[in-house]
């Protein structure tokens, strides 16, 4: 694994977070999050202001991996990247943007859920792809199943994924982290429910140790 994969696997959990109103949210969000103990962030492109958001969470907490996630076009991944995004999340595998991504030097999970794509993975040579949508596409009985023809491949999960199936994904060797919005709810973040945030960061980072036994 990167340098940046090894960062996420470090915590274990990725926050997938739509901002509608970055101005106002982007900086008390990243302060939650990393006081929660998951100083990282996938932004996704589904709303306006994207590379907005990634400039005011890395502005806010230089210590924040913040990444862009639901990326679809080269023009938003040069977007992600001027505001200091670190890695690049995509819904499906799209050869092109893998090829951008990694000539630009900057790390790429692609979605991935079927035999195709992770042959196509593997030609690009990665290590960690996103499975998405994770339980919609066969939850972790799948992700094992494809781990036999390919354990090259750690995986990120994202799709369904909460605080009550949380350890079994992670007590699985195949996963890397898991992506979820469980903790970054529309609800919470447009009631500006910061502490609840941190709450809820707080307890998946325990699953995470209590897991791994740290």
């Amino acid at each position: 694994m990167n340098a940046v994969d090894k960062r996420i696997f470090a915590v274990g959990i990725v926050p997938v977070i739509k901002l509608d109103n970055p101005g106002r949210d982007a900086g008390n969000l990243a302060r939650a999050l990393c006081y929660g103990g998951v100083p990282v962030a996938e932004v996704t492109f589904r709303a306006p202001g994207a590379d907005k958001a990634i400039s005011i969470m890395r502005e806010s907490c230089p210590e924040m991996l913040a990444g862009a996630g639901t990326v679809t076009t080269t023009q938003q991944i040069d977007a992600a990247m001027n505001a200091g995004a670190e890695f690049i999340v995509t819904p499906g595998f799209d050869a092109e943007l893998v090829a951008y991504s990694q000539s630009k030097g900057i790390s790429i999970y692609p979605g991935c859920t079927t035999p195709t794509d992770y042959h196509a993975a593997l030609k690009f040579g990665l290590e960690v792809i996103k499975f998405f949508p994770a339980e919609q596409s066969g939850g972790l009985a799948k992700i094992k199943a494809m781990s036999a023809p390919f354990p090259q491949f750690k995986v990120m999960p994202t799709g369904g994924i909460s605080l009550k199936n949380l350890r079994d994904y992670l007590s699985s060797p195949v996963i890397a982290a898991c992506g979820g919005s469980y903790m970054v709810t529309g609800e919470l973040i447009g009631g500006q429910k910061w502490d609840e945030i941190t709450r809820l960061c707080r307890e998946s980072v325990k699953i995470v140790k209590e897991v791994r036994g740290e």
